[in-house]
């Protein structure tokens, strides 16, 4: 087992948010733009493309977190319709990775979504109630096989497509975490991920966990949305321990998974985050035993050992 030092000593760790930018992602993301190319949009990212077979990319990923010294990671296929690259990546390497592929409800098809591990929904991205019809069907087909769901509630913004002048017409109504409150009720056996705190909806994230014993709260990203808090004028470790200190005072150890959001190379995964996260848990006192929770056994437990698609 890999095993990464940190405060507390040597410590596996499982990344429970990494984007997986693959080549049908920025295929997609050019053909939104009338003359942009692949080779054009690296050049004005500054970012490696990604080869275009997705086991390629997987092994990208897999010899980085060699480099770092994680266990395992998330993937999250960024586009819909990329469920193909994730579980590719996830088969070519089943104990690195779990896959988490992104879905519209509206146009969800089961079969399609064997090989992952979860289901992500962005409401705001495509504008629905995450009570609506169609989003249920996706939590009915996640009780029945097993899965999780990824729910983005808050502030969703996309760099990626600000740095390459794409519009991102998001709707913040439909970002609430208190509509899934409803939800996780009637689904008590789906673990629900929100990541990044809820993303400015702190408060509504917390009471929601609070409610509901299977939401869990993703800690990733630098969580630029703590300027929205009352703790905004602190330095970024002490803003990260009042963050950390409320919600594992509401949800504890056991419900929180820690992330990065890492996304693209050459910059890979994002230790800095893994850094500033762990120093914040420390100084609050936070055991060996928790820290070992939140920073891998959480998401090992809820999602079972990769692979574990039966």
């Amino acid at each position: 087992m890999l095993e990464r030092e940190s405060p507390w000593g040597p410590l596996a760790v499982a990344d429970a948010h990494v984007h997986f930018f693959s080549h049908g992602f920025f295929t997609a993301l050019v053909a939104q733009k009338p003359g942009l190319t692949l080779e054009a949009a690296g050049a004005q990212l500054g970012w490696q493309m990604p080869p275009a077979e997705p086991t390629e990319l997987g092994g990208m990923w897999a010899a980085e977190l060699d480099r770092n010294l994680v266990q395992a990671a998330a993937l999250i296929a960024s586009v819909p319709g990329d469920e193909p690259s994730i579980a590719a990546a996830a088969q070519a390497f089943p104990e690195r990775f779990f896959a988490f592929a992104m879905v519209n409800p509206s146009a969800f098809h089961p079969e399609a979504f064997s090989g992952v591990h979860a289901v992500c929904l962005f409401p705001a991205m495509h504008r629905y109630f995450v009570h609506d019809e169609a989003a249920l069907r996706v939590f009915e087909w996640a009780q029945l096989n097993r899965r999780a769901v990824f729910v983005h509630c808050g502030v969703l913004s996309v760099g990626v497509r600000g740095k390459l002048g794409l519009p991102s017409l998001f709707d913040m109504r439909y970002s609430n975490p208190i509509d899934l409150h409803a939800v996780a009720l009637r689904f008590p056996s789906v673990p629900i991920i929100v990541p990044h705190f809820g993303a400015g909806y702190f408060r509504e994230a917390l009471m929601l966990a609070d409610l509901c014993p299977n939401v869990y709260l993703d800690t990733s990203s630098s969580n630029h949305w703590m300027r929205y808090e009352e703790v905004h004028h602190q330095e970024t470790r002490g803003a990260l321990r009042h963050v950390f200190r409320r919600a594992l005072d509401v949800a504890g150890a056991k419900r929180l998974l820690f992330g990065t959001d890492s996304s693209f190379f050459p910059r890979g995964w994002h230790q800095a985050i893994f850094e500033e996260q762990a120093r914040a848990l420390y100084e609050l006192g936070l055991s060996h035993a928790d820290a070992r929770s939140i920073f891998g056994e959480n998401l090992l437990r809820i999602l079972g050992t990769p692979p574990n698609l039966t």
